[in-house]
């Protein structure tokens, strides 16, 4: 029934340390959108066929989660470069890995892995397939 995800929302308690984190730090690509009724400007991060809608707290958009929070996500997302060169652009944009790199078992089999946080905390992990 289900084929794949198409975008998922993210509730940040900082838009800029949020859009900077997940643009200059993960290199997704920022998008301005239009939506909702009456329309809103909505903004996203996008990367491949996916995007992460930004909520920022207290100005969630309609309908939303039953509780949106800050730091409450834990994410995984494959790298399309070695884990090696996604460890060396974290050290050059100066983000601490928490833990890794590690084995760990993806939705496709084998991965290895890097965790960081986000500015709001939420857990981030970053993969390679083995």
């Amino acid at each position: 029934m289900i084929d794949h995800l198409d975008h998922l929302v993210l509730t940040t308690s900082d838009e800029a340390a949020c859009v900077d984190f997940y643009t200059r730090v993960l290199g997704m690509k920022l998008e301005r959108f239009m939506a909702g009724s009456p329309p809103v400007q909505r903004l996203a991060v996008k990367f491949g066929q996916q995007k992460i809608n930004v909520h920022v707290r207290g100005r969630e958009f309609e309908p939303r989660a039953h509780i949106p929070a800050p730091g409450a996500l834990d994410l995984c997302f494959i790298a399309d470069t070695a884990l090696e060169q996604v460890i060396e652009h974290l050290a050059k944009a100066s983000w601490p890995i928490v833990e890794g790199p590690v084995k760990r078992t993806g939705a496709t089999g084998p991965i290895l892995s890097v965790y960081v946080r986000d500015p709001d905390l939420n857990l981030i992990e970053i993969s390679q397939r083995l």
